[in-house]
């Protein structure tokens, strides 16, 4: 049985996307003439600036497109559905945004990105582009905490993007903006929880099974195996469930400032993304933790799969410094 979608080809999906939303952003928006699966900031590169590359797999929108803007990512590379960009898109990212004071690549810990944009990088070595790259590992539960390098990056991609681009757009150094992504990164923590599976555009088949009462705990935005599958519980209770597997990682005391990101990874909605906050503030403010923002919405989806996230971010001076700092993209504005 196929499920339903509103497209034309499954084929074309991705390149359909990407021509709609610079139809409707194309103040934000453009792409590199050769390519244009490689989109720009129009107000975001700029000569002696870091310049700020993403990209990844479609399918997670607004991650990663949706996140190119002044003041944030300067330049996206756009793969097919759940699969890494190539690294032609990457390189021509890369071009684009160079100013003169290196670029940083900036993507989730994924086998396929790790491969398409080393090879980038190496490839613009040859062009006397100084590339760095730092991985987004903020998903808890996809390995031990003694393994943080190997986990998987998520939601928290949204920080990790907003702070590093910040930086960069103050005109900080590569060594700055390196050392800004990789401490954001180490105080980003994820966990989700799924209720429904997603199904690609080309095959328009479910793609795993899940029982009607069951949900599972820390299913990855692919679709990858969580923690435990269980029956599903009441919104407090996933709600606790998850935060107390944030808590365990969190090393925030009571004073100190969170930011916090509700996320739903396609089908859920505000209703219920809102009911999820009010337990989530709950749990905080219970430890005398302050939540300085808070985002709830659709910002790291996986198609229309039933579900949510929460990410909660220890701040310092410095790093709510860099999550205030203006921003302009295609899905938020910080002003």
């Amino acid at each position: 049985m196929q499920t339903k979608k509103i497209i034309n080809d499954g084929a074309k999906a991705v390149d359909e996307m990407v021509d709609g939303i610079l139809a409707a952003h194309g103040d934000i928006l453009t792409y590199v003439e050769d390519n244009p699966r490689a989109v720009v900031a129009k107000n975001g590169p700029r000569q002696g600036k870091v310049g700020i590359v993403v990209g990844g797999g479609s399918g997670h929108e607004p991650t990663f497109v949706g996140f190119v803007g002044k003041g944030l990512a300067d330049a996206c590379a756009v793969g097919n559905v759940f699969a890494s960009p190539p690294p032609d898109p990457i390189m021509s990212c890369t071009r684009a945004v160079d100013g003169g004071a290196g670029v940083l690549y900036l993507y989730g810990n994924y086998a396929g990105d790790v491969m398409n944009f080393d090879m980038a990088s190496e490839m613009m070595a040859l062009d006397d582009i100084h590339v760095r790259t730092v991985l987004t590992t903020d998903d808890v539960a996809s390995a031990p905490r003694d393994q943080r390098e190997k986990r998987r990056g998520v939601a928290g991609n949204f920080f990790v993007f907003k702070l590093t681009g910040a930086a960069a757009d103050k005109m900080m150094s590569i060594d700055e903006c390196e050392r800004i992504a990789r401490k954001t990164n180490d105080r980003t923590f994820t966990v989700g929880v799924a209720t429904s599976a997603c199904s690609l555009p080309q095959t328009r088949k479910w793609n795993f099974e899940m029982g009607e009462d069951e949900m599972e705990v820390g299913m990855g935005i692919h679709g990858e195996p969580g923690i435990v599958r269980e029956k599903l519980g009441t919104a407090d209770e996933i709600v606790d469930n998850i935060m107390d597997r944030i808590f365990a990682e969190l090393e925030a005391k009571a004073g100190d400032k969170v930011a916090v990101l509700v996320n739903s990874l396609g089908s859920t909605p505000l209703m219920e993304l809102y009911i999820i906050n009010r337990r989530v503030s709950q749990r905080l403010a219970e430890k005398g933790i302050k939540t300085h923002k808070t985002w709830v919405g659709t910002y790291c989806s996986s198609l229309e799969m039933a579900g949510a996230s929460i990410t909660v971010l220890h701040l310092d001076d410095e790093l709510t410094e860099m999550l205030d700092h203006p921003c302009d993209c295609a899905m938020f504005q910080v002003k």
